[in-house]
């Protein structure tokens, strides 16, 4: 798939909640190599094989595993459920049937003993730093902390990369390694919230991570779209087209008209929403996806508005368009259905983004060990 590069800290990697394997291109792309895998859902599991060695796919239930199922890595991530801690959901939290599984992830690494990765990744939605107040993210560092742990959290936005507006959370721990602490900075990797968290919770163990400056995308929604003839049959016919014009707000419909009246074919996403107990259709004003979602959470399909010179079409976007938004554009979706491939790719990670975070924190913390056997006494 992608190509790999050399890294002078190569490192094994255990991928849990693994979904088709979007974390690993990034990773693997900055020559880490992922051993393991493990997620529950047949359908990514189908993905996932097709384009990576499907011996090193564990499909279950993470409450089935134990620490002796995993082999020996020197980092472990894990991209857990966002149904619970998402602010289009139910907002249960960690006390969720879903996200609750951040705790079974967290006894399978305790339950490794001596052989604990020395970096772990965790990745979720944004809604993770309120949910129950900030007590889930409060107590999800504690719980690093007590395996040996120190963190840092760095948010990163795949718009940085693709023109996908999609900022993700970054918990990164690492064994502590008892170097002087350094003091925190705002960047845009980490923004303020983050330091306001560290000052409010001064006893959870924190150090900050050099960080780079923010990438910026030069790519637009125009050059990962597909250019489909006017009479394709992709597009919405007459009387869907009414209904989702007819939905729009005044801003929406004034939106949509200078769209229409630009002398050359131009291109926007919509969603649609519920306002005032009725579904209406909302168009972005740049030429940027929207955050790729799944059908979970309350959230719904992205429509791709098409244009320009009087004209104004309409479709849903597909799951190639879904894939090159994740910076996965040649990857094999194994016969997935459109609504399959759409859903699988919504619940999955921006690979460039991982590898930025790859290459500029992982492989500075992680480094090729032997086994290890247990110390004596």
């Amino acid at each position: 798939m992608l190509e790999m590069r050399d890294c002078p800290h190569w490192a094994r990697v255990a991928e849990f909640f693994a979904g088709i394997g979007l974390m690993r291109e990034g990773l693997e792309s900055e020559g880490f190599q992922v051993v393991f895998a493990n997620d529950i859902d047949e359908t990514k599991q189908r993905v996932y094989q097709a384009n990576h060695d499907s011996a090193e796919f564990v499909l279950s239930d993470i409450r089935d595993l134990t620490g002796g199922d995993i082999p020996d890595v020197e980092m472990a991530v894990a991209s857990f459920p966002c149904t619970d801690v998402s602010v289009a959901g139910g907002r249960a939290g960690l006390l969720g049937r879903h996200s609750g599984l951040l705790s079974e992830f967290l006894r399978v690494i305790e339950e490794m003993h001596y052989r604990k990765p020395q970096v772990v990744v965790l990745e979720n939605v944004m809604g993770f730093a309120s949910s129950n107040n900030g007590d889930d993210l409060q107590a999800t560092i504690a719980g690093l902390n007590t395996l040996g742990y120190i963190c840092d959290i760095i948010v990163l936005d795949a718009v940085w990369f693709v023109p996908q507006s999609r900022p993700r959370l970054f918990i990164i721990a690492w064994i502590e390694d008892h170097t002087e602490a350094e003091l925190f900075f705002a960047s845009e990797a980490r923004p303020p919230w983050v330091l306001r968290f560290q000052e409010k919770n001064p006893e959870l163990r924190f150090r900050p991570l050099p960080l780079p400056p923010k990438p910026q995308c030069s790519q637009t929604l125009r050059d990962v779209i597909d250019k489909l003839a006017p009479d394709d049959p992709s597009w919405w016919g007459r009387e869907r087209l009414e209904k989702f014009t007819g939905s729009l707000s005044s801003v929406q419909g004034s939106r949509l008209d200078g769209l229409i009246g630009s002398p050359s074919l131009c291109w926007a996403t919509a969603y649609r929403r519920t306002r005032h107990g009725r579904a209406v259709w909302e168009i972005r004003s740049d030429e940027i996806s929207g955050c790729l979602r799944t059908g979970r959470g309350g959230s719904s399909r992205q429509a791709l508005v098409e244009a320009g010179q009087g004209h104004v079409r309409v479709r849903w976007m597909t799951a190639r368009e879904y894939c090159r938004l994740q910076g996965a554009p040649d990857i094999d979706l194994a016969g997935l259905s459109e609504n399959q491939g759409r859903f699988a790719l919504g619940d999955a990670v921006c690979v460039p983004a991982v590898s930025w975070l790859a290459r500029n924190v992982l492989t500075s913390l992680v480094s090729v060990r032997q086994h290890r056997q247990p110390v004596a006494g």
